[in-house]
């Protein structure tokens, strides 16, 4: 039997119906004792690693000079009414929480223009 390379191996795949290349990966399992497709899930978690995480939590740690402009802001992002918006400016804390990192970082250079000082966690 002539040996096939990894290039005719998968023209091959792409040939076969799902169900025929569950019947491959099942042979290959029996025949080697290895599970093909637990090499490919045990390298996507190192992936995901490496882009840090999805979502993070914006907290207001120090509201600056411009503390109105702050206030107006933490109720702009939040919809808390002025005294709680006033406690948050003044003693610092999560503005949101669970924010997708492109969002994060507009609600940071927000807040950074008004002169607050944030920090993504």
């Amino acid at each position: 039997m002539a040996k096939l390379s990894a290039k005719e191996i998968i023209d091959s795949l792409k040939e076969m119906t799902l169900l025929e290349i569950k019947e491959v990966v099942d042979l290959m399992k029996e025949e080697f004792g290895v599970d093909p497709s637990s090499v490919a899930v045990a390298a996507a978690p190192a992936a995901a690693v490496d882009e840090g995480p999805s979502t993070v939590n914006v907290e207001l740690k120090d509201c600056g000079a411009n503390k109105i402009a702050v206030i107006k802001i933490v109720r702009e992002m939040t919809g808390l009414g002025l005294k709680e918006a006033k406690d948050l400016a003044d003693n610092g804390g999560v503005i949101k929480e669970g924010v997708a990192i492109e969002e994060a970082n507009e609600i940071k250079a927000k807040f950074e223009e008004a002169g607050a000082t944030i920090e993504l966690k």
